[in-house]
């Protein structure tokens, strides 16, 4: 998958820039977006709560505007640390990505199991993808707050996770959440990406190019019925990681620096802002044990801990891949326990596989309610174990 060949400064640069968007602070002001945007939904100024986010802007309205077009840079800087991780961090080789890949597979399938054997023969069986995702800010800022009771070798393993199932949750979202596709756009989004291809072949180090031609590839890419936000995974990839002749950074390394502060304190909290409104019925108990809820949320509390656990175990068990230094077994469920932390993919698939009305609503309180407790809950297993060295 990668599209440049690195110099060994290169991937040092690479290995050792920390993936930018793991951070508590972001974390934390998502979690206050949602709790706000849920308090006003159920609030005397709901109706402006709501009217605000369908408030039109020519063919689209404002909340179109946030999921179809500011989630592209937060998909941008998702492919950009997919890429970071593959050529020359936690991914980079079979030994090194075997743990956390076989990890994410049993964290992106079991879920998915759980939610369809809930789900079943009812009209939610469309969210089955909801569950599968992990929120990479939240699980480590989590990790981050706890400090050393999480050795460094399970804080890799689960940053490496989150980014495997990054890679999973994009591809769910292009082949089973894309209604149609216009052929002829997706062979101009080719086009576009053979020009960027070659650009990074000719050793262009110019930022502007690749995103003057990023929002070329974000209409073609909506307009071939492909969500628009999978452009800005594409374009990340046809981003240069060598260093200019002058020896100044990187254009990939620029567009981390540059994209992490509005995608994790701005972008991102936004999303959770203009999503997570939802009024509740007066009949609060009714309303959590319809299938999309039930589903969503023990798919992330019950089927995400299980799922990776259980791959990892196997993955150890037939000698694939060994435990990180200082981790335990009851360690690992910990933190793939915070692994169900889904929050905003699963918000995403969410509006994606059943739009606006009474089902997105349950499963966003199916995604709200799983994420707190297995953020709660992974926390806890991994504050009452002491770390051993890290």
């Amino acid at each position: 998958m990668n599209t440049t060949e690195n110099t060994a400064d290169d991937a040092e640069l690479i290995a050792t820039t920390p993936p930018p968007t793991g951070q508590a602070l972001s974390g934390v002001l998502m979690v206050g977006c949602a709790l706000l945007a849920l308090a006003l939904a159920n609030s005397p100024w709901a109706p402006q709560y709501h009217a605000w986010w369908h408030f039109p802007i020519g063919s689209t309205t404002l909340l179109h505007a946030v999921n179809d077009g500011l989630m592209t840079l937060f998909f941008l800087m998702v492919g950009l640390e997919i890429k970071h991780e593959i050529q020359g961090g936690a991914l980079s080789s079979l030994r090194q990505a075997a743990l956390p890949v076989a990890g994410a597979i049993g964290g992106m399938l079991v879920p998915a199991l759980v939610y369809v054997a809930l789900a079943r023969d009812s009209d939610a069986m469309r969210g089955w993808g909801i569950p599968m995702a992990t929120d990479i800010a939240f699980a480590l800022g989590i990790v981050a707050l706890l400090r050393d009771r999480v050795p460094t070798g399970l804080r890799v393993f689960l940053a490496a996770l989150a980014i495997a199932d990054d890679i999973g949750a994009v591809l769910i979202i292009a082949l089973f959440y894309t209604p149609a596709v216009n052929i002829a756009a997706i062979g101009a989004t080719a086009l576009l990406m053979i020009g960027l291809l070659i650009m990074n072949k000719k050793r262009v180090h110019a930022v502007w190019p690749y995103l003057a031609a990023g929002l070329l590839l974000w209409w073609t890419v909506y307009v071939s019925g492909i969500h628009a936000s999978i452009a800005g995974v594409l374009l990340a990839f046809t981003i240069p990681a060598r260093e200019n002749r002058e020896g100044a950074s990187s254009v990939q390394h620029r567009l981390e620096r540059g994209l992490h502060w509005p995608v994790s304190y701005l972008i991102v909290p936004i999303f959770a802002f203009a999503n997570a409104g939802v009024t509740l019925p007066d009949n609060v108990a009714a309303f959590a044990s319809q299938p999309a809820v039930l589903a969503t949320a023990l798919g992330l509390v019950l089927g995400k801990p299980l799922g990776i656990t259980g791959a990892a175990w196997l993955a150890v068990r037939a000698g694939w891949a060994a435990l990180p230094d200082g981790a335990d077994w009851p360690r690992v469920t910990g933190v793939a326990a915070l692994g169900g932390i889904g929050f905003t993919m699963s918000l995403f698939i969410a509006a994606l596989a059943f739009g606006q009305g009474a089902l997105l609503d349950a499963a966003k309180i199916g995604v709200l309610a799983g994420s707190f407790v297995a953020g709660t809950s992974g926390a806890l297993l991994l504050y009452a174990r002491r770390s051993k060295a890290s």
